[in-house]
């Protein structure tokens, strides 16, 4: 057997998992989250709750995949073995089944949702060539058009993960994050300049202290943290399989947070503003109800009229904000594909090629019957992943590492990058919490979904 892929440096696999973590979560559900829940009250009670769940969890499922070295199947039997007894490696193992064909659930909805962004940049740049029949097209909701912009997003992914993690995973995400970033900025910079932007700003950073104690919004946050860093999809564990043994877990995935709240952050800085110029410009932001509009109206409704209403320099936003949108996206969709797909090339013997057509394949066909039958299930797919599926590998995982995993073989794991670590606070903090808290908050998570 060969040497097993790893990724070059610490900067790339950092931006490689935080491209895991941001996704369409952090820019499109994000900000319509603080908006509908409190908004500056909402922000604060995400940024504690994300470094008090977010962050202990993923060290557990980064510190997984470095252990075992292999796919979440087996690095999680692995983890298992350390405990002894042949039942914990047999219900590890289902566990990574669950985990692998969550994933890969979550992945065929998110490419067909991917295509519908995808189309309003084609779009974008179709109105800008004068194709004006084309453009129309793009975006006007349709099984035809829906199927074929979700292939080519599957396209993308399968050719990034087709090149091999170097070549592949981490140079596309080391291009695509600084981008990411860049775009964010220039346009959140120019959407706080613009009439109306100040009233989104104070609802945004001016929380109101008192709704902190409200326990909706408390729910609330605490799921989005908990769904923010993909924690629960192995993608994370897939991933800290390719960390070398000299990285210091804790510290990287401190930085895998950082970069990923920071995105969510920036996300925020630039919708929001922006839905209160909408509103300036007698574009409709709230329902009959009073209620802001949903998700999918205040991306592919109410912030293409905005850009409309700017003439030629709303056609420039537009398409950075829908390639924002896709960046983001791609970088998420790239972490779900490795998962079975690593899983494929190990315990099938299948070459990267192979397993990746043969998935990406069997993920479209998903897709495309989502999309003949998509009403029932879509839903139904989005609530079986995200309320059942993510907190019981989360779960899985926090409570694997915390009572299975043997206390002298778990700090030899984390020493290797970390030497001085049973001397540390976070050492002292660390295993204990991971052990009563973080399984608590998580049964809350998923609890709060029928509340």
């Amino acid at each position: 057997m060969g040497v097993r892929a790893q990724f070059k440096s610490r900067g790339g696999f950092v931006l490689a998992a935080a491209g895991s973590a941001v996704g369409l979560g952090n820019i499109w559900a994000f900000p319509t989250q603080v908006a509908q829940n409190g908004g500056g009250a909402f922000l604060l009670a995400y940024l504690l709750l994300v470094f008090i769940l977010g962050y202990p969890v993923l060290v557990a499922e980064l510190l997984i995949g470095r252990h075992g070295q292999a796919n979440p199947l087996t690095a999680l039997r692995r983890v298992a073995a350390t405990a002894g007894g042949s039942g914990y490696r047999t219900s590890a193992g289902l566990i990574g089944v669950i985990g692998i064909l969550g994933v890969s659930l979550i992945l065929s909805f998110y490419a067909i949702v991917s295509g519908w962004l995808l189309g309003y940049l084609l779009s974008s740049i179709a109105r800008l060539l004068g194709c004006s029949q084309a453009a129309g097209w793009l975006i006007h909701p349709s099984p035809l058009r829906d199927g074929v912009l979700m292939a080519l997003f599957m396209l993308l992914t399968a050719g990034v993960i087709r090149q091999g993690v170097t070549q592949g995973i981490e140079q596309c995400s080391a291009r695509l994050m600084p981008l990411l970033f860049l775009f964010l900025v220039v346009m959140s910079g120019y959407i706080v300049l613009q009439p109306g932007a100040l009233a989104g700003l104070k609802i945004y950073l001016v929380p109101d202290c008192a709704r902190l104690l409200n326990a909706p919004l408390l729910i609330s946050a605490l799921g989005q943290a908990f769904f923010s860093l993909s924690i629960g999809v192995c993608a994370m564990m897939t991933y800290g399989s390719y960390l070398p043994r000299s990285e210091n877990v804790p510290l990287v995935a401190a930085q895998v947070v950082f970069f990923d709240t920071l995105v969510a952050f920036l996300a925020g800085l630039l919708v929001i503003p922006a839905l209160f110029v909408a509103q300036r410009q007698g574009i409709t932001i709230y329902d009959q109800q009073q209620q802001l509009l949903s998700e999918t109206s205040l991306v592919f409704e109410v912030l293409p009229a905005l850009f409309e209403r700017l003439g030629v320099l709303g056609s420039g936003l537009s398409l950075l904000f829908f390639g924002l949108m896709i960046m983001a996206a791609l970088t998420s969709a790239i972490a779900m594909l490795e998962v079975p797909v690593l899983c494929l090339t190990e315990t099938c013997g299948y070459s990267r090629r192979s397993a990746t057509g043969w998935v990406a394949l069997g993920i479209s066909l998903i897709s495309v019957a989502i999309i003949s039958h998509f009403n029932p299930l879509f839903n139904g797919i989005v609530a079986l992943t995200t309320y059942y599926i993510q907190p019981i590998v989360g779960l899985a995982g926090a409570l694997l590492v915390g009572w299975l995993w043997q206390r002298v073989s778990l700090l030899q794991e984390i020493r290797s990058g970390y030497p001085n670590v049973e001397n540390s606070l976070f050492w002292r903090i660390w295993p204990g919490y991971l052990r009563f808290v973080c399984p608590l908050l998580i049964l809350l998570v998923f609890l709060a979904q029928w509340w």
